[in-house]
């Protein structure tokens, strides 16, 4: 029964690491080089995402949290793939 027990156990634990893995998606390391967004602050002032090319130059509004456009652009770029 003991023996049992554990393959049920690590059947259960594989199934959740699989919900998991599939829950967060694929894993991208904060290096250098995989940036999101470039902000220039001077001597103009603009953002530009790097994944979808949407850019504003409303960067206090981008520093203060507004990045409808931005998810936007990038609902827009998963629908069209």
């Amino acid at each position: 029964m003991k023996i049992l027990y554990g393959k049920l156990y690590q059947l259960k634990e594989d199934q959740h690491a699989k919900e998991l893995k599939d829950i967060k998606g694929e894993q991208i390391s904060a290096s250098f080089g995989n940036q999101i967004r470039s902000y220039v602050l001077h001597p103009y002032k603009m953002v530009k995402d790097l994944r979808t090319q949407y850019e504003t130059s409303d960067a206090e509004g981008v520093l203060e949290g507004n990045l409808e456009k931005f998810i936007e652009a990038e609902l827009k770029l998963k629908d069209n793939d």
